[in-house]
Parts: C-alpha cells; sequence; structure tokens
C-alpha cells in the first residue's frame, strides 16, 4: 500500500533520517521526491530508511568544474555517450559498486525494481558510457518534470562515470535545466563543483523545478 504522508521534513535528525518503513511503491516514490525525500536503505536495521538531510548536495551548471587532465582526457574521449538505453544494466552496475564507507550496497533488489518500475513509467533515466559498443561507465536518476536527480553511477573504465555525468550536465542544460540533486556531495560530485545549500534553499528550487507554487511566499 502506498505511503500516503511523510511527516514534515523539518524532523528529519541530524543525519537527515526523517522515517523508517513503508513501501517502494511508485507513487511513495514520486510523494518521496517531490517533497525533497529519498530513500536509502542504510542498514539491516533500517532495511527502508528516508532521508531529508540539511544541508542538501546539488551540482549546478554554473559551477561546473573541469579539472585540467580531465579536460585533456575529454579532448581525446573513446567513449560514446547514449541515454535510457540500458537502465536496467546501469543500475545493475550501480548496485555492485564496493563502496569505502559502507559494507553492503543500499541499491538493494527492492531498490532495483522500484526504479526500473519507475524508469518504465518515464520517472528516471540513465546516461550510458560505451567503449566499442560495451557499457563502461553510467549514472541513473528520478526526473520529475524540471526535476533531475543523480541516485548512483559506476566505471569500469577511467573517467566513464565522470563523462556520464558531465554530459547529462550539458544535456540538462540545453533543457534549461542548471541543476542536479547530489543528495549529498561524494568526493567525485565536490570534485566537479558539487555544493551544499540549506534545505530551505533546495526546496524553493524543487517546487521551481515541479513547477509547484512557493508557499513561502504567500
Amino acid at each position: 500500500m502506498a505511503i500516503v504522508a511523510f511527516p514534515p521534513i523539518e524532523e528529519a535528525d541530524e543525519h537527515g533520517l526523517l522515517a523508517v518503513g513503508g513501501d517502494l511503491e511508485m507513487e511513495s516514490l514520486l510523494l518521496a521526491y517531490t517533497q525533497g525525500i529519498f530513500p536509502w536503505p542504510i542498514s539491516e536495521e533500517y532495511p527502508l530508511a528516508w532521508f531529508s538531510p540539511d544541508p542538501r548536495g546539488i551540482l549546478a551548471f554554473d559551477k561546473l568544474h573541469l579539472s585540467k587532465s580531465f579536460r585533456k582526457f575529454l579532448k581525446k574521449n573513446p567513449y560514446e555517450i547514449r541515454f535510457n538505453t540500458n537502465f536496467e544494466a546501469v543500475i545493475m552496475n550501480c548496485s555492485r559498486v564496493k563502496r569505502n564507507d559502507q559494507s553492503s550496497t543500499w541499491i538493494t533488489q527492492e531498490i532495483i525494481d522500484a526504479y526500473i518500475e519507475l524508469f518504465k513509467h518515464g520517472f528516471a533515466y540513465s546516461c550510458e558510457t560505451y567503449l566499442d559498443d560495451r557499457l563502461v561507465g553510467g549514472v541513473y536518476g528520478v526526473c520529475i518534470n524540471r526535476f533531475y536527480s543523480g541516485e548512483s553511477m559506476f566505471h569500469l573504465e577511467d573517467n566513464a562515470s565522470k563523462v556520464a555525468l558531465v554530459s547529462l550536465m550539458y544535456m540538462l542544460k540545453q533543457r534549461d535545466i542548471l541543476w542536479l540533486d547530489t543528495q549529498m556531495v561524494t568526493p567525485v560530485v565536490q570534485s566537479l563543483g558539487g555544493v551544499e545549500i540549506p534545505r530551505e534553499t533546495y526546496i524553493k528550487m524543487l517546487k521551481v523545478a515541479l513547477g509547484l507554487p512557493d508557499s513561502s511566499a504567500d
């Protein structure tokens, strides 16, 4: 049964944890994302936890930073970029990434199934990098109206995930979408210019992206 309501995001703890439990039905996920909330299974104790951190991580196009070495790599970029051609393979590869600060992946089978369903209904996307027609990197996330998030990425070759993420940013720029929700600022996101902003500011930006009225202006 889909989640009907979440607690006010101001009730999240200092780590951003807002609620535990519920389900990952499409309606639940859409309700969460449109309120600035996302699921993050963090342990066996919290198999389905919902977060709304303050501050919030974003990657804005006008802050996008490409290092000299990465710019040099892009000039000889060996990768082909594709969008939305192999979403399932991207999320499966992301689920296999071993992260230093986690003993197990947060991309559980339940998460995989739920986001594949989002993709089938047009609420998720993937940006993929290929080398000789072999998938070697990519990023996936949620897309609702003009809101885009980056959920996770992977690479099997050097810079393959960075190329996917930067290609995504340029594609969004062409559509006059100037920022990507990264939820938190990882070292890779930070190296590309990712920053933290107050949650209140993020919510205002989110409402604009979703085409919703800003209640704070009343």
